[in-house]
């Protein structure tokens, strides 16, 4: 007999075994061994209760962990710390009709983690089940309910999620943004000083706002008078200022913030940087890497410090606690490496980088402040120019003690640090004092289109948002990118395709999941399911009762995209061996089709008809001949449409009446 460990994923098998021995057996279910019907909602009102269906490999793990857990006198479901690990575990209750397993979860595959576990087993929380069992549901519910009316509509295959389509959405409104982007051309001034004792320049900036531009006409547009303004070298100073700012360490990574940053620094795509994070953790080199906090443990505290002291780094005077986002589920601490002494792991050039990366941030976290010495200088022009009083203001800064930044160089999720202060050397000032810039630049400007999101600032507004949750932002974009709903280009920017901009619109105004303060609303719930606030029929009943009133609504408020010529029921894109075309979805009842013309419908090829007619109703009949395989060739009734479905077989260029059908 021995103890028997189910775990999700078979790559931490080896790792597992090394810590807790021989008298343990460990097996993987390798993740869910039961889902939804792959061709079936799987789930019905009123009661809400969802059909499962064994997955692909499931049967055959099933069959499997049975025959282990016959041998076993303890199991002990170790999934992963997650919801879905949560779920998970159920169904291997289910499935492997266990009594009493005993519920293990640990934030890393080290041995004191896994001992920890072991002597703190738990049931299974059926309330965090039930939370996950609804976001299953929801996006079945909505993809399965609006992906037919929108398919229907728009005459070709589209599909609507939850979470997917309001993620489309947002790149689709920044690229619109763009296009209806119009440029402004306006005008500064700065005036460019040398400091007498070490010759360095500094510059001073025109203050145009509030006696040249308000907040509703924010730009100057007058370039005479801003070169005018550039011309002005004599200048009193009117203020001066010094003090020290300080700049502390962003927080170790989460799972958004991880993505981000693989993105930005290793261009590892979020699907790829989740993969090597998943090794990484498998190999025990790593905290787990699914996770909203961004706290590293009180444990890992003492192990920060010794590195920090060990590389020659001050650490920060208290320990530091960074503020979580909101709604962020915070029961597993930050990304960090297990070993906090190793400065390497991991198997492929791509899990060492990354390890690299998480290892620098989570010391970083808890290292001092960057301290700068910041100058602020407020000057007035000794004369107005063409009698209006001008000002100046220069700031700049000079890095007095780097603090964390030693380690890394920034917050490291966007290209383009938010602190832009210049280094701009300006020297001790007093007020009253006289200086005299040595040249004047006028400053021609030009407003900016809106920036197009690339995967990392796309995760980060998802975030923001309250859009999914960030284990679910890899498989968000692969899906959307790889359904060609938006696509990456020069410089890894987004852009949506012109099918994606027609999923967008055949939602927006009419389904009201496409809504970002919706998707964010149900997150909230889906929370309060697994805190046992709410109930998952109550939750599930909500969204489907709405579902249902706006398929309505949409069927008969909304026009079809390529409306039938005849009846004006949609028209579909139907694909064929032979080529697509386009056909009426009222058929058998109308039998119109058209040909398709570069993925839109084309016009009706004009009927050909002979001399010869029909026998039956008096109409001229039609040669139909299709050569090769699976061809025909016969003379059809032309009034087919009226009911007519006379033919009668070709006999050298000729209608065989005698063969009629």
């Amino acid at each position: 007999m021995f103890k028997l460990m189910i775990i999700e994923s078979p790559g931490k098998i080896k790792k597992l075994s090394a810590i807790l021995g021989p008298d343990w057996k460990i097996a993987a279910s390798v993740g869910h061994v039961r889902d939804l019907p792959k061709n079936d909602m799987g789930v019905e009102a009123p009661d809400f209760k969802p059909t499962y269906k064994m997955t692909e490999r499931g049967e055959s793990v099933i069959e499997k962990l049975k025959a282990l857990v016959k041998q076993a006198n303890t199991v002990y479901l170790a999934t992963d710390p997650d919801r879905e690990g949560e779920s998970i575990s159920w169904h291997l209750q289910q499935c492997l009709k266990l009594k009493n397993p005993l519920r293990v979860t640990f934030n890393e595959i080290t041995q004191s983690a896994v001992k920890a576990a072991l002597n703190a087993p738990r049931s299974i929380d059926v309330k965090r089940v039930a939370s996950q069992e609804a976001r299953r549901v929801l996006d079945r519910l909505v993809g399965y309910t609006a992906s037919p009316e929108v398919t229907l509509y728009a005459g070709q295959q589209l599909s609507a999620g939850r979470v997917q389509s309001p993620a489309v959405r947002l790149v689709v409104e920044r690229e619109r943004a763009i296009r209806a982007f119009r440029v402004t051309n306006h005008f500064g001034a700065a005036l460019i000083f040398a400091d007498a004792k070490t010759g360095s320049e500094w510059t001073a900036e025109w203050v145009t706002k509030p006696h040249f531009v308000t907040d509703d006409n924010p730009y100057f547009m007058d370039e005479a008078f801003a070169s005018a303004v550039a011309g002005v070298r004599a200048v009193v100073v009117s203020a001066f200022d010094e003090r020290e700012r300080r700049r502390s360490p962003p927080p170790p990574f989460t799972t958004a913030t991880m993505q981000q940053a693989a993105s930005v620094v290793l261009r590892l795509v979020p699907l790829a940087a989740m993969d090597a994070a998943q090794k990484l953790y498998e190999q025990g080199h790593i905290s787990y890497h699914r996770t909203d906090n961004p706290n590293v443990s009180d444990d890992a505290l003492g192990d920060i410090y010794a590195v920090a002291v060990k590389m020659g780094l001050d650490m920060a005077d208290e320990p530091r606690r960074f503020k979580a986002p909101e709604g962020a589920q915070v029961g597993h601490p930050a990304i960090t490496p297990t070993h906090w002494e190793v400065e390497e792991a991991g198997e492929t050039s791509e899990q060492r980088a990354l390890y690299k990366l998480i290892r620098l941030r989570a010391i970083a976290c808890q290292l001092a402040d960057a301290r700068y010495a910041v100058r602020t200088v407020r000057l007035k022009a000794a004369q107005p120019v063409e009698g209006r009083a001008v000002e100046f203001q220069a700031r700049g800064r000079t890095l007095v003690h780097p603090g964390w930044l030693k380690l890394i160089s920034g917050d490291q999720t966007e290209k383009a640090e938010d602190d832009k202060e210049p280094a701009n050397p300006i020297p001790l000032c007093e007020p009253g004092q006289r200086l005299v810039a040595e040249r004047g630049d006028l400053l021609a400007k030009k407003t900016q289109p809106p920036t197009r999101f690339t995967q990392a600032s796309l995760i980060r507004k998802l975030e923001s948002e309250g859009i999914g949750r960030p284990a679910t932002y890899a498989a968000i974009l692969d899906n959307i990118m790889s359904r060609e709903y938006i696509e990456e280009g020069k410089g890894l920017f987004l852009t949506p395709t012109p099918i994606g901009e027609l999923v967008v619109d055949s939602l927006v105004g009419q389904f009201e999941f496409i809504d970002l303060g919706f998707t964010r609303a149900l997150e909230e719930d889906l929370d309060r399911i697994a805190c046992g606030d709410k109930t998952y029929k109550g939750v599930i009943a909500k969204v489907h009762g709405q579902l249902s009133q706006e398929v309505v609504r949409y069927r008969t408020a909304t026009k079809p995209k390529y409306p039938c010529p005849e009846c004006g029921k949609p028209l579909r894109r139907i694909s064929r061996d032979s080529g697509p075309f386009w056909g009426c979805s009222g058929h058998p009842n109308c039998a119109v089709t058209l040909p398709d013309e570069d993925g839109k419908p084309g016009q009706r090829r004009p009927q050909e008809e002979s001399k010869f007619a029909c026998k039956k109703c008096g109409k001229p009949l039609a040669h139909r001949a299709k050569p090769g395989k699976g061809g025909y060739d016969f003379w059809g009734c032309t009034g087919f449409r009226g009911g007519c479905k006379t033919t009668y077989e070709n006999k050298e260029g000729e209608p065989d009446f005698s063969k009629a059908k």
